[in-house]
């Protein structure tokens, strides 16, 4: 690394550190709950990012083909070259949605009737609009939407309308972005999609007619929706793997920002300290696109001010061709640990064999440090507290408002003081392992898992590798340094560049027909579907 790349990693680090202890402060004196003016004077610190550009990409003959197979990259091209219309685009998911969302159940409420309209309007504008104009989006139900239901899949907030939008969705919709609807999800954000009660609604795209594949954590919706050509692209939210799981068990690339990158005002909280939005897409290209979009400082949460200028992401996620060679845009150290190849492991060897042969690739052999089971592991529950906090209302008034997910937020409430406090000095001494010791020695690190960068606030990208014997996709996670969602992203563009996983669709679901008692087929499959006990309920809980 140069010197400057060096003294900016350097400042990184230090604006990460003191960014994380006052995450973890705000969320103990309530400065986390604090009304938007609390943050307004320091607003001004970090510059608004500047727009993103369309890059002017190659588009494929299936996306010209069928407006629902292009990425979000490739349609937007197709509408900046008068080839597609906004409201053929939308229309067309729609039909999709009516055709096969009773077999995915990956929309908890669909807008189709505003969502063409605003297409009509995208289309009477022309490119007077932003990157995203036009494009259809599913938005998880845990974000606010003006006049539109926000349940969070809860019987907590079965009756909530919000009255305005999440800083992400209007972020979105500014840049010209069209709501399709809410994407389906786990109850309050704690497990895979599902009832209040537990029933599983949300399948994996993949897999449709199987309701016990996993699907991914939480996003389950959203991931489904793009999976399944019910959406162009998405946004989630994770808190305990919640965006690059999904994104890896349906073919997705999955990127979770560095804690602050993208406002979670207008959220329904998890936990202040790991909520992280961000988006679900099908190439390194749309997770640019969506980020650079959803990124930058908002006065209503405090998490996102005084933070390093977001880098170009569009630049990054362009591959870059020499002597008809693609190469990594900068030398990148990628440490592999010793566990990488425990498991799909000959997915995972040839996924080394291709990476390593990216010029400007060079793979490091990393080691964990002794206490790193128990510091990722036991230490980890330190977030059932934080969680359960909020909601202590409810659980006083109505436990059986929490459904299946009751147990987990009484674990939150049997975890005593002194224990969140040890815990909160593990995380930091995490921290310094992870900073000081396992990425000591590499730029980005090959995870076995979504912790402990989420558990830190570390950015992480999931793609696409391979699939494994049964035909599930099968996928990577590549964790970063501080504010450094660039090189991640120049990583998994290269590695898409000279592959060809990211851009294989799921076949489409038998098409539903009507039986003799009028509920289709798919309706009567999903009425089979199984149902998760409290105590699974609780042990894949986020």
């Amino acid at each position: 690394m140069s010197d400057s790349g060096g003294n900016r990693r350097a400042l990184n680090r230090r604006v990460f550190l003191a960014g994380s202890a006052a995450a973890s402060a705000a969320a103990v004196s309530g400065i986390a709950l604090a009304p938007p003016a609390a943050a307004a004077p320091v607003a001004s610190r970090t510059p608004p990012p500047t727009p993103p550009h369309l890059p002017d990409i190659d588009v494929r003959d299936a996306a010209r083909r069928d407006p629902t197979e292009a990425t979000l990259a490739e349609a937007a091209v197709l509408m900046g070259r008068r080839k597609l219309k906004a409201t053929t685009l939308v229309e067309a998911y729609l039909d999709r949605i009516a055709t096969y969302d009773s077999t995915y159940q990956a929309y908890s409420e669909v807008t189709g009737k505003s969502a063409l309209a605003a297409a009509r309007a995208a289309d009477r504008l022309g490119g007077r609009r932003g990157v995203l104009r036009g494009i259809p989006l599913c938005i998880k139900d845990n974000y606010f939407t003006r006049g539109v239901p926000t349940r969070c899949n809860s019987y907590i907030f079965e009756d909530f309308v919000p009255d305005y939008d999440a800083t992400a969705v209007a972020r979105l919709t500014a840049a010209g972005g069209i709501v399709l609807g809410k994407g389906q999800m786990g109850p309050l954000a704690t497990t895979r999609a599902t009832t209040p009660n537990g029933t599983v609604t949300t399948v994996n795209a993949w897999t449709p007619d199987n309701p016990a594949t996993d699907p991914g954590g939480s996003s389950t919706g959203p991931a489904t929706a793009v999976a399944g050509r019910l959406a162009a692209s998405s946004i989630g939210t994770q808190t305990g793997g919640s965006i690059v799981l999904p994104a890896n068990r349906q073919n997705l690339t999955g990127l979770k920002p560095t804690m602050g990158r993208v406002s979670a005002y207008g959220v329904i909280p998890l936990s202040y300290t790991r909520d992280h939005p961000g988006p679900l897409a099908r190439d390194a290209m749309d997770a640019a696109l969506m980020l650079a979009v959803l990124a930058g400082p908002d006065p209503h949460d405090p998490r996102t001010q005084g933070l390093p200028r977001l880098p170009d992401l569009v630049r990054a996620a362009t591959p870059v061709v020499s002597k008809g060679k693609v190469r990594l845009r900068r030398a990148t150290r990628i440490g592999v640990p010793a566990d990488f190849l425990n498991t799909a492991t000959e997915v995972r060897k040839a996924f080394l064999d291709r990476l390593s042969a990216i010029p400007g690739v060079t793979l490091v052999n990393v080691t964990y440090p002794d206490d790193w089971s128990l510091l990722t592991g036991s230490f980890n529950d330190a977030r059932l507290a934080e969680r359960t906090e909020p909601f202590r209302h409810w659980l006083r008034e109505d436990p059986a408002k929490f459904g299946v997910s009751l147990l987990s937020w009484l674990q939150g409430l049997m975890l005593s003081g002194d224990e969140w406090i040890t815990a909160q000095r593990a995380k930091n001494h995490l921290l310094r392992e992870v900073l000081d010791g396992v990425m000591a020695r590499c730029d980005v690190l090959l995870q076995t898992g979504p912790v402990p960068f989420d558990i830190l606030g570390l950015p992480e990208i999931a793609f696409p590798v391979g699939f494994t014997a049964g035909a599930v996709p099968a996928g990577v996670i590549l964790g970063g340094q501080p504010y450094e969602e660039d090189r991640l992203l120049e990583v998994a563009a290269a590695y898409q560049a000279v592959t060809d996983w990211h851009t294989r669709r799921p076949a489409n679901p038998a098409r539903t027909a009507a039986t003799a008692n009028g509920r289709s087929a798919a309706s009567a499959t999903a009425a089979g579907r199984p149902r998760l006990t409290a105590e699974q309920a609780a042990a894949s809980s986020a």
